[in-house]
């Protein structure tokens, strides 16, 4: 016959329960920031992708209408390879020297391109989704030719 004293608890299964438990507590949160991070450099990478061909393609441009017509298409595409939302992606472009047209010979370009990424599975509703969002920008500038315009 067994003798129980009376200070002495049964554990039996509590180790289990308790992995279990302290698991999912910690499972959950990596699992999100995996996600998130996989989200955030998908479109880090568009973003900066899409700068920097698209300062490549003005660069080596001849005139004014065909820098227009293939950095819109460069721009179109690298925003369809890496799923973006054609609306939320920003671009802009300068020059250095800054007194210079933009683009003109011996000029730099400077193209950046910003968007924002919203957090996974944060409902649209309230604006949560927008206030839940991650900015991001990229920069990439290119030489343009010298022999721009006379070609």
């Amino acid at each position: 016959m067994r003798r129980w004293r009376l200070s002495a608890k049964n554990d039996d299964g509590s180790a289990a329960l308790e992995f279990i438990t302290v698991g999912v507590i910690l499972l959950v949160p990596l699992a999100y920031l995996v996600v998130t991070l996989g989200a955030v450099q998908e479109r880090l990478l568009g973003v900066e992708a899409a700068a920097r061909h698209t300062a490549r393609v003005i660069g080596q441009a001849d005139d004014i209408d065909s820098a227009a017509a293939n950095s819109d298409a460069v721009l179109a595409s690298v925003i369809d390879e890496y799923g973006m939302d054609a609306a939320g992606v920003d671009v802009s472009m300068s020059c250095m020297p800054a007194g210079a047209a933009c683009p003109s010979a011996g000029a730099t370009v400077i193209v950046t391109v910003s968007t924002r990424v919203s957090l996974p599975f944060v409902p649209p509703i309230f604006g949560l989704d927008e206030a839940a969002s991650i900015p991001l920008e990229a920069a990439a500038a290119q030489k343009v030719s010298r022999l721009w315009g006379t070609g």
